[in-house]
């Protein structure tokens, strides 16, 4: 019989082999480690060089601040940091390295050479190392001040990690996204890439808001800052600011998507969450929103020091954090009208809220805010009364008659459930006379004047910029939608009660945070009765859910309430039930309109929430301008 195995202290080479296992996946993972210790020693120019995707050479050259000749062995040891000295220091860690172990472990799988100057010094100082015996090898060297550090056959010693790399595009864009991602994070310092000998990127420092929109621009495209709106939102020491790219602007990938908490880049799904269910009302089945968000915090409110590569963090009030990004990016999107999409391009005004309201959580965590480009703003077209204007609507859901709200008029949800499926009145005899031209007026609506209908389903109109293509029925699904919700939101959810109750088997955790919540619960319409330790009663649901599986939707709500601390669920099932209704009652295809009555359809799009895009996410409306219009003729050529 074999005896128990002795407790060992492993040897200083294993140990980091083990840590580099952690920490160093493939060279994308070395540059991150070498960038980041770069720009926390205050480096304003990174200068990286990579060969054959970083797998034979990555080389990182800055101007920061250097390391003294005496500690030059010791930033190779594992557990050695200059960033921490003590636990108050990990609470509010705001260098985006400190654990200590990058270069121990970088040094343990490839063959690391590091030099470097500080400003006091006479001269540079060498330290090499190999992963095969670990010491370092220190010799006078010349550099100016600052660091470089190069990194030469990456995973020579360690053959079956090296079998693991992809090819060498492959790395190298892994390696280039970590690149952008940090040039995204720090505005103000400029980076250099090279690879094979060819210059790929070349970023210089930007300091106000026009660079950094180019900066933007040169990683995200160009595409990215003609469909994005800039945000800048602060509440309570939290602020939220950066991009956010418009819902016709979606990937079919979730590979645009830059979320950073004070400078340091995060996947987090507290706030993937948040966003997802920002853009749930206006964005494609399957498709993924793109952004670029800047979250400012107290470093005392979040934990960096719970992954070894440091992509996650832990917020001490996850929920607060959750409800001001949905509530922030909410508002932001549903803001969002015609004039702003047909605006310059959003690449420098930065849009703070203004008002006795600005930055106040409405219900549901919503916050009153005015994230639109300024030029926006400025351009926003004021209506006239009708008569001015020449047409009189006649839409059963509301005319057009010079009201500039930007919310369209609730109606009674007991009204709206059977009012939905009106179509437009008749108009009154006469009022089908030919459109007055836009030149003939003295301020042009964004969505112009309606010329004529297309095959009964589309609405072409003329505008400022040229054509305007509606698709009515899609765009008077928005508007419908949007006052169902409307009435929902205010007139609240009736319960009905259940002939017989359900029984709802959960954990004990299940079955305390649905007591826990049992008032928000009943004013979403339940009623919840706990049995015993692990048993819930369901006696009521929603009125409108009464199809609904109670039990299944029920189970889930609770299970998001005990991972974020927020639901939506409930909401997401009413607001299915209302894009059925609101689908059902908006006008169909090859519904003939008169001219007054698709000038009241575009009146009312320009003041619905949302409504570029219908219930499903499709785009409501097109614009093409002069330019493009020439192009199909060859004008001008």
């Amino acid at each position: 019989m074999t005896g128990a195995a002795r407790i060992e202290l492993l040897s200083p080479r294993l140990a980091n082999q083990i840590a580099a296992g952690e920490v160093v996946e493939r060279p994308a993972s070395v540059i991150k480690e070498l960038l980041e210790n770069s720009l926390d020693s205050g480096a304003r120019r990174v200068d990286v060089e990579v060969e054959q995707g970083g797998v034979k050479l990555l080389k990182v050259r800055d101007d920061g601040s250097g390391i003294a000749s005496d500690d030059l062995p010791l930033a190779l040891a594992r557990h050695a940091t200059s960033k921490i000295r003590d636990l108050e220091d990990l609470e509010r860690v705001m260098s985006l390295g400190f654990r200590g172990e990058a270069l121990a472990s970088i040094s343990s799988v490839a063959r690391l050479v590091l030099t470097s100057r500080t400003a006091e010094a006479q001269q540079a100082w060498q330290v090499e190392t190999e992963g095969r015996d670990m010491a370092p090898r220190v010799q006078p060297a010349a550099h100016p001040v600052g660091t470089s550090v190069e990194v030469r056959d990456l995973f020579f010693n360690t053959p079956a990690r090296r079998k693991f790399l992809k090819s060498e595009k492959t790395e190298f864009d892994h390696l280039q996204e970590v690149i952008r991602r940090l040039a995204l994070a720090r505005f103000d310092v400029a980076f250099h890439l090279r690879h094979n000998g060819k210059s790929v990127l070349s970023l210089h420092e930007a300091h106000d808001e026009l660079t950094r929109a180019r900066r933007v621009g040169a990683i995200c495209g160009p595409g990215f800052l003609e469909q994005a709106m800039p945000i800048d939102v602060e509440r309570s020491g939290v602020r939220l600011w950066g991009w956010v790219g418009l819902p016709t602007f979606s990937r079919s990938q979730a590979d645009m998507q830059y979320f950073f908490v004070n400078g340091r880049t995060v996947r987090d799904k507290l706030v993937a969450h948040a966003v997802r269910q920002a853009y749930r009302d206006v964005l494609f089945n399957g498709r993924h929103p793109t952004f670029v968000l800047f979250l400012e915090v107290d470093p005392a409110v979040v934990d960096v020091n719970v992954h070894p590569t440091k992509h996650e963090v832990r917020f001490r009030d996850g929920r607060m954090v959750h409800d001001f990004l949905y509530g922030t990016l909410h508002r932001a999107l549903a803001e969002v009208r015609p004039e702003d999409q047909l605006a310059p391009a959003a690449t420098t005004a930065m849009v703070r809220p203004s008002g006795p309201d600005a930055g106040e959580f409405g219900p549901q965590g919503e916050i009153a805010l005015a994230a639109r480009p300024l030029q926006a703003q400025q351009q926003q077209f004021q209506a006239q009364p009708q008569a001015a204007h020449g047409y009189a609507g006649g839409g059963s859901y509301g005319s057009y008659s010079g009201n500039t709200e930007r919310r369209p008029q609730a109606l009674p949800l007991a009204e709206a459930e059977g009012a939905y499926r009106a179509f437009f009145a008749p108009l009154p005899t006469g009022a089908a006379a030919a459109p007055v031209l836009p030149e003939q007026q003295g301020e042009i609506p964004p969505l112009g004047f309606a010329l004529a209908q297309l095959k009964g389903i589309y609405i072409l109109a003329e505008n400022a910029q040229g054509l305007v293509l509606v698709d009515m029925h899609a765009a008077h699904e928005r508007i419908m939608y949007e006052r169902l919700k409307l009435a929902m939101a205010s007139e609240g959810l009736s319960g009905q009660p259940l002939l017989v109750p359900e029984s709802l088997s959960l954990s004990q955790r299940e079955a305390d945070c649905a007591e826990e919540h049992v008032a928000w619960f009943s004013r979403l319409g339940f009623e919840l009765q706990r049995l015993g330790p692990e048993t819930l009663a369901i006696r009521q649901i929603p009125a409108l859910l009464k199809q609904a599986e109670a039990n299944r939707l029920v189970a889930d709500v609770l299970a998001d309430l005990m991972e974020y601390g927020t639901s939506d669920r409930i909401q997401a099932h009413l607001n299915e039930l209302l894009g059925t209704m609101a689908c059902h009652g908006a006008v169909r295809a090859n519904r003939r309109l008169a001219v007054p009555e698709m000038n009241a359809l575009l009146r009312d799009m320009e003041t619905t929430e949302r409504s570029g895009q219908c219930n499903h996410g499709r785009p409501t409306w097109t614009q093409l301008g002069l330019d493009e219009l020439d192009k199909l003729f060859l004008r001008g050529r």
